[in-house]
């Protein structure tokens, strides 16, 4: 599936891309706001999917587990 904005956020005049790498707090926020869900990877390899219940600057809670900010990679995944 090619990079389609999928989400358009007037307040912050901010547009995530399908695939779209997370790391700002404001990407948290807009996510767990919005009920957008994203994907956690661990060296390339796939490990989670849902919704953001709580972030904060070190870490990430998705589906009861947390997440450490700086050993996971979190992507956009709007529409899925």
């Amino acid at each position: 599936m090619a990079n389609m904005p999928i989400y358009e956020f007037d307040q912050k005049e901010e547009l995530y891309l399908h695939g779209q790498l997370l790391y700002d707090d404001r990407h948290f926020e807009d996510h767990m706001d919005h009920c957008i869900p994203i994907q956690v990877y661990s060296i390339g390899c796939h490990k989670d999917i849902g919704f953001i219940e709580h972030y904060s600057e070190d870490y990430v809670k998705i589906n009861h587990i947390f997440y450490d900010r700086t050993q996971f990679t979190f992507v956009s995944r709007p529409g899925f």
